[in-house]
């Protein structure tokens, strides 16, 4: 059966299929924003103080809106500043929709299809629009809200007519969602675990930038990065990654919008970072910065066609 489509859902996927973002109207210009308060605590002496001085020197002067998290297993140590703000999720969701997808695979005691895995690899290692719309629709908002139910993410909501870059997201349920990827826990089984770090680990190249910068050697890292450019708050840039190694496992969520541009909000995003892996692992790094001279081919949102 056909359906007939919106005309601001045609528009939005005209752009996605020639790789665009489709602003609705010019973007806002941001104005700057006042020097955050940074909230960090430690099990390790004198961490939480450096923490939040330098997470708080990489944001100055940064305009926008920005929004951190930080959590490292093998120090108690954790970083927050607004938790509990709401962003439009862009591709950042993906990794919730695949974790959906595994948790609901595994209630009904089955493994995913080909056609599933083909999909779910798309999905997160080139952030594949249609792919991500395919699961999206097949998942339905029954199954996203149930596992955001039981995982505890109770402040994502889930976007809205097939919108799904458009689910609003928190840094505090980000968190929550990267704490099970990379522990046990009863939500998602050790192989689900396995299968999302998995691909998060072998995004593109041109994809990788954001929390990885500055890694030190040693450290694996699995990431998933978004960003939409709107009418209004311009570019939202976001990057969530796990990083496990030389005795740390931890985890980073930056949100961003406010952003002039996209590189604009990269930058923010790897000044904070490459601040954080520095502190918590002080070695030589061997990530570099990630400069895009473009916008990448990945889109913020799709709509089903049928």
């Amino acid at each position: 059966m056909t359906h007939r489509m919106p005309r601001r859902a045609r528009v939005l996927c005209a752009g996605l299929g020639a790789g665009l973002l489709i602003p609705f109207a010019a973007a806002a210009t941001p104005a700057a924003a006042a020097t955050p308060t940074v909230s960090c605590t430690s099990g390790k002496a004198g961490l939480a103080a450096k923490l939040q001085k330098d997470i708080t020197a990489a944001l100055a002067g940064r305009k926008g809106t920005i929004a951190v998290g930080l959590y490292d297993r093998s120090t108690n140590t954790t970083c927050s500043l607004r938790a509990t703000s709401a962003y439009d999720s862009a591709s950042v969701v993906k990794v919730t929709v695949l974790a959906t997808l595994l948790w609901d695979a595994k209630k009904h005691n089955r493994y995913l299809t080909g056609r599933e895995v083909s999909l779910a690899t798309a999905m997160i290692t080139k952030s594949d629009n249609s792919a991500t719309s395919a699961l999206w629709k097949q998942l339905g908002l029954t199954k996203i809200k149930g596992f955001l139910a039981a995982a505890g993410m109770t402040r994502t909501k889930p976007g809205a007519n097939g919108y799904w870059g458009l689910t609003q997201i928190t840094v505090q349920d980000e968190q929550k969602l990267l704490k099970l990827i990379t522990a046990r826990n009863s939500v998602l089984s050790d192989n689900s675990r396995a299968y999302i770090l998995k691909l998060m680990g072998k995004v593109i190249s041109s994809q990788r930038w954001g929390t990885p910068a500055g890694t030190p050697s040693g450290v694996a890292v699995h990431v998933k990065n978004g960003w939409l450019q709107r009418s209004t708050y311009g570019w939202r840039v976001h990057s969530v990654g796990t990083f496990n190694g030389r005795g740390h496992d931890y985890m980073i969520t930056v949100l961003t919008h406010g952003n002039s541009t996209m590189s604009y909000g990269v930058t923010t995003i790897q000044n904070v970072a490459r601040a954080i892996h520095k502190d918590l692992v002080p070695t030589t790094s061997t990530t570099s910065t990630y400069v895009p001279t473009s916008s990448p081919r990945e889109a913020f949102l799709a709509v089903p066609a049928s």
